[in-house]
């Protein structure tokens, strides 16, 4: 037979697996306590007659449980849906619990408020965005600063931003600004002007000045007529015809010494190596050849 008052006594004085002792109090982890708290009127045990609110995937159940039904522990808990609505769901409690104890009814009222507002507050948080605390070993942290300071190292971050901001400062980005560092504003400075000049030196050509240039072009062009002299051995010829080539041979021998005093050493003894070459290579003979029919004679040059 239930008997509440010994079951109570049996539970508070001597053991209860739902009882939690801490500093501020002694709680009940029971899931059927209307109220959370270790007390006479509050122990869902110890009453007969009892009734709660319970949340099932956001649905909210009235159960009740009557002395009648003790004998069947499978059945011994009533539940009642409640709706969403929160002043139709008191309609409903109070229907059901009309003939209850006023201590009681109250209690689950009370509940079903506190139980509203905290589904209010999960909805509310559920659409807002929250930072999610994770948790990381130490050896990854390790690991992960090794590879960033691996990855620094091989980008060559100062370099690549150092180019970048000069290339930014070349298009005009930044305008007029006038607080440069002044040892960054001359080494700036100091590789400009190093490109620029490499750029003159590769657009203008090399022009090599040699001296007695024009000289030696002249010589070049006397020796192609150098055949046509005549050999300084025929200048005392006794015949009257060779006098003129004496005087072009005087004249060319003029203009030779000139050269040589005006045009470079190692060119005019070319030159004059040359001259004796061909002087002493070719000898020139004169034939004269009498035809008795004309009367006349006919001097050649071989």
């Amino acid at each position: 037979m239930q008997h509440d008052e010994v079951i109570w006594q049996v539970i508070r004085h001597n053991h209860c697996s739902f009882m939690a002792k801490i500093e501020t109090g002694i709680f009940c982890r029971n899931p059927y306590n209307v109220t959370g708290i270790c007390n006479r009127s509050s122990c869902p045990l110890a009453n007969s007659r009892y009734a709660t609110i319970r949340d099932h995937d956001g649905v909210f159940y009235l159960y009740m449980k009557t002395i009648e039904r003790a004998h069947m522990p499978n059945k011994l808990w009533e539940r009642v849906k409640l709706p969403k609505n929160y002043e139709k769901a008191l309609e409903i409690i109070d229907k059901h619990m009309m003939y209850w104890p006023k201590y009681l009814l109250h209690k689950i009222k009370q509940r079903l408020t506190k139980m509203t507002q905290m589904r209010i507050r999960m909805r509310k948080l559920a659409l807002k965005t929250r930072e999610k605390i994770m948790t990381t070993p130490r050896k990854e942290k390790k690991r992960e600063a090794r590879r960033e300071e691996k990855a620094e190292k091989a980008a060559v971050l100062d370099k690549s931003i150092e180019k970048e901001l000069l290339e930014r400062l070349k298009r005009g980005v930044y305008g007029d600004i006038y607080n440069y560092p002044v040892q960054a504003y001359n080494k700036i400075l100091d590789m400009e002007s190093k490109d620029e000049i490499e750029d003159e030196e590769e657009e203008e050509p090399e022009i090599e000045y040699v001296e007695g240039y024009e000289e030696l072009e002249e010589e070049d062009d006397m020796e192609d007529f150098g055949g046509l002299a005549i050999d300084e051995s025929l200048k005392d010829d006794d015949y009257g015809g060779m006098g003129e080539d004496g005087e072009d041979d005087e004249e060319m021998d003029a203009l030779e010494r000139k050269r040589v005093r005006r045009g470079s050493e190692p060119a005019v003894g070319k030159h004059e190596k040359d001259g004796h070459a061909k002087s002493k290579k070719k000898a020139r003979v004169l034939v004269e050849v009498e035809h008795e029919d004309a009367g006349e004679k006919q001097t050649a040059v071989q």
